[in-house]
């Protein structure tokens, strides 16, 4: 019976005859027996095989080392050790693919930095293999909490004439030669184009004739920085919600977070456990804290007032108009209210074109919902659906509505209110595994100045 490691750990009763393939994470030998751990990625724990000497395959037991791939044809019997149920008596093994003595991730600590050089291997580590078992996990929740709801999944463009967040810092895409001085109408699409940094505004029409919709899907953000939470290419996860007004979009929003977080509890737990072991201490309190615990709710205007307040040494100044930072956020999060928060109802000075005008014409239907140990985990907002209100938006943020008039006109034909957020997958996942870095819950991170792998 061909068997995952995972199924033969869990494995109720003794099997006559099983057949694993994987890669050999250690060996030892003794005078007339060897014993391998074999571990094939399906769950962090390895499973031990016991070849006696002379069985088929015994002949290549030395090219068995460290990194080698084999197959092991045996029996599953209860083992003799105390840290696991099972080990495999093997009958024959077979030597697939072996590993010479430079194969990097030997038996022993290796640093961040030195797994990311070698990106390609490092799943096979055990901290990697827990964090990409989790993001498969959390991929399919996603999709599962907007399925269960009745959300349509659509696909939006990846290529895009139109700057979601009006920061320009775009991807161009093109077929010119570089340093030609061609114009945009001679190019591949007859126009400047772009990476996209965001579905949501194609994902508003979809909203605006199927109800409710969501899109997951990578985006691209061409900003010069090298921080532990930015990367030049993320994924997002955005839904969009017609007859939908802000309170509603931060009720959806908290059931997200909760939801994303209940799932690695319930369904992750051996690689959540580990995270929690050697990445991160407080990791399953402060999940299981945010699982249960209400979130807090308070204006932009009062952050500021408790922030202002407060006798913490801020980095970055906290005045009204001002972004809130990193710091602040956590601040809130971590020592006032020590509970996930959503903050809404920001200046409109700080916000992009498309947020709905609040009747004091001061603040903007927007929220950011923070979590503890990373901050900013969602950004979303109330849509303008009043056509004069957005029009007049734009030319306050000097955005050309004849570039938009696909947007604009959803404001002319059965306009409705509606709301959305976007949540970094990414971020998500540094909350969910205490990994302090994005470029380690990302396969293949791009960040500026490297685009290996």
């Amino acid at each position: 019976m061909q068997l995952s490691v995972k199924a033969a750990l869990a494995s109720a009763s003794p099997h006559d005859a099983v057949l694993l393939s994987g890669w050999v994470r250690t060996r030892r030998d003794a005078k007339s027996f060897s014993f391998l751990e074999l571990n094939d990625g399906s769950c962090l724990k390895g499973i031990q095989i016991v070849a006696d000497a002379g069985i088929p395959g015994s002949d290549d037991l030395h090219k068995m080392t460290t990194g080698a791939s084999i197959a092991v044809s045996g029996k599953l019997v209860p083992s003799q050790g105390s840290e696991q149920q099972w080990e495999v008596h093997a009958s024959s093994l077979s030597l697939i693919g072996p590993a010479d003595e430079s194969y990097p991730l030997q038996k022993k600590g290796h640093s961040l930095e030195f797994l990311r050089s070698i990106a390609h291997l490092r799943p096979r580590s055990n901290l990697f293999g827990a964090v990409f078992r989790i993001r498969s996990r959390l991929t399919f929740a996603v999709h599962r909490f907007f399925q269960e709801r009745g959300f349509v999944n659509v696909h939006t463009p990846l290529i895009t004439a139109s700057d979601c967040e009006g920061a320009g810092e775009m991807f161009r895409v093109t077929t010119l030669p570089q340093g030609a001085n061609t114009p945009p109408e001679q190019d591949f699409f007859g126009r400047n184009a772009f990476l996209t940094v965001s579905g949501q505004l194609e994902a508003e029409t979809f909203a605006c004739a199927l109800g409710k919709v969501y899109t997951f899907g990578p985006t691209f953000r061409a900003e010069n920085s090298n921080t532990s939470r930015h990367a030049a290419e993320f994924w997002m996860i955005e839904p969009e919600v017609a007859f939908c007004d802000l309170a509603a979009d931060m009720d959806l929003a908290e059931a997200h977070v909760k939801d994303m977080v209940r799932t690695v509890l319930s369904e992750c737990r051996e690689d959540i456990e580990f995270c929690n072991r050697f990445v991160d201490k407080e990791l399953i309190a402060r999940l299981t804290m945010v699982a249960e615990t209400p979130f807090q709710r308070l204006t932009y205007e009062d952050a500021v007032a408790i922030l202002k307040a407060s006798s913490h040494p801020f980095e970055y100044p906290v005045e009204y108009g001002l972004n809130l930072q990193s710091e602040h956020e956590r601040f809130l999060t971590e020592k006032h209210f020590k509970c996930p928060v959503t903050v809404y109802n920001y200046p409109k000075e700080i916000k992009p074109f498309y947020m709905r005008l609040n009747d004091d014409d001061r603040t903007v239907a927007a929220m950011d919902l923070l979590v503890p140990g990373i901050g900013e985990l969602i950004g979303g907002s109330q849509r303008e659906e009043r056509l004069d209100v957005l029009l007049a938006s734009m030319a306050r943020h000097n955005v050309n509505p004849d570039d938009y008039w696909w947007y604009t006109d959803l404001r002319k034909y059965g306009s409705v209110p509606h709301a959305g957020y976007g949540m970094g997958f990414e971020r998500l996942l540094m909350f969910v595994t205490g990994v302090g870095n994005i470029r380690d819950v990302i396969p293949f991170a791009r960040t500026p100045g490297s685009a290996e792998f």
